[in-house]
C-alpha cells in the first residue's frame, strides 16, 4: 500500500481500513459528527485512505471506514444503501445502476484521479521488458488455459520457464478494465490464475516467483519498485512504460485509465458529506501525489468541480 505521511498519520489508526481520530484523545477542532461509509475498489482505497485520515484529523468527531471490496462488491453495498460512497475503478455499469434505480438511489460520480494499469514480472526476469497486446491477449485470452503454460509460449525466444500468473479478482474493476482492453471483452479471462481484490497480494506473488507476471493499479507498482519490475507496453506504437507523464500526454494506451468514487444523493444531504467532499476538492493534488496517484488533468478538473458543486448542493 502507498506511503502515509508522518504526524498523526498512523498513531490514530483503528485497524488498517477504519481511522477513528477521536481515538487520539484530541481535542474536536470542528464540532461536525457522524459516520461516512465507503467500500469498493482496492485500486483506489489508498488515496481514499488518506483522504479519509486527514479529514479525520481536522473533524475528529467523524469516523470514516473504508472497505476493499473491489469495485463490483462495492457496488453492490452502494446499490442496496449499505455505503455512502463506492470507490470504482471502472465506472458503473449498466446492470449497477439498474440495481440502485430498482433500490431508490440515486447518485452522483466523481473523477478522483488517474491510472496506469501496469504489469510487472520478478526482478529477477531478464528476457523481457515490453509486451504488446497481442502478447498479452495471448497469455490472458480463456483459449490460452492449459495451452501458454510457459514463457517460451508467448514467444521462442522467452525461456522455457514456468508463467505463473497473477491478477485482479472477478470482483474486481482492475478485472473488467484489463480483460475489456487487452481481450476485447469485460470479464474474458482464462481462470488458471492466481487472483485477488487486494493489489498487494498480487504484488508479493510476483515479487516471490521468478516466472511470475502479473498487473495491478500504477500506486502498486510505484511504492513496490525495488521488489518487482515494470514491463512496458506496445499499444501500436512502440513501448511505453506506466507513467503519470505518459498517462497524462495519452501514450500509455490502452491501460491509462480514470478512476472514480461514487457518492448516494441521500447521503450527500448529511453534513459531513458535504464537508467531506469539500475536503476533496481541496486536498486532492497534494493527497494524490502523496499516494503516487496520476492526478487529474485540466479537462477532468472542470467535472470533477460541477460534480462536488452538485454535492454540495445536494
Amino acid at each position: 500500500m502507498p506511503r502515509l505521511s508522518t504526524s498523526l498519520r498512523g498513531v490514530c489508526l483503528a485497524v488498517v481500513v477504519s481511522f477513528v481520530a477521536s481515538s487520539c484523545g484530541a481535542a474536536d477542532r470542528s464540532g461536525l459528527t457522524g459516520t461516512i461509509l465507503i467500500d469498493g475498489s482496492s485500486t483506489v482505497a489508498p488515496l481514499m485512505i488518506l483522504l479519509a485520515e486527514d479529514f479525520q484529523v481536522a473533524n475528529n468527531g467523524v469516523r470514516v471506514t473504508v472497505g476493499t471490496s473491489g469495485t463490483g462488491g462495492g457496488f453492490e453495498k452502494f446499490c442496496t444503501g449499505e455505503i455512502d460512497i463506492a470507490n470504482a475503478s471502472r465506472e458503473i455499469k449498466d446492470s449497477e445502476k439498474e440495481q440502485c434505480e430498482k433500490n431508490g438511489i440515486s447518485f452522483l460520480e466523481v473523477i478522483i484521479a488517474n491510472d496506469a494499469l501496469s504489469i510487472a514480472v520478478n526482478k529477477k526476469n531478464n528476457w523481457i521488458s515490453c509486451l504488446t497486446i497481442d502478447q498479452l491477449a495471448q497469455i490472458w485470452s480463456p483459449e490460452s488455459e492449459n495451452k501458454v503454460n510457459k514463457w517460451k509460449d508467448v514467444d521462442p525466444s522467452f525461456p522455457s520457464r514456468k508463467l505463473n500468473l497473477f491478477g485482479a479478482g472477478t470482483d474486481s474493476g482492475t478485472f473488467d478494465y484489463f480483460t475489456k482492453a487487452v481481450n476485447g471483452e469485460e470479464g474474458a479471462s482464462r481462470t488458471d490464475y492466481n487472483p485477488s481484490e487486494d493489489d498487494n497480494v498480487t504484488v508479493k506473488g510476483v515479487e516471490g516467483d521468478v516466472g511470475a507476471l502479473g498487473y495491478f493499479g500504477f500506486s502498486y507498482l510505484e511504492e513496490n519498485q525495488s521488489k518487482i519490475k515494470a514491463v512496458e507496453i506496445d499499444g501500436g506504437k512502440g513501448c511505453v512504460s506506466p507513467s503519470l507523464e505518459h498517462v497524462q500526454d495519452g501514450t500509455y494506451t490502452p491501460l491509462a485509465r480514470p478512476l472514480f468514487t461514487y457518492v448516494s444523493l441521500e447521503s450527500a444531504k448529511r453534513l459531513e458529506i458535504k464537508k467531506f467532499f469539500e475536503f476533496v476538492n481541496a486536498n486532492l493534488d497534494a493527497l494524490t501525489e502523496e499516494a503516487l496517484f496520476i492526478p487529474l488533468n485540466g479537462d477532468q478538473k472542470k467535472i470533477e468541480l460541477k460534480n462536488l458543486e452538485a454535492i454540495a448542493g445536494a
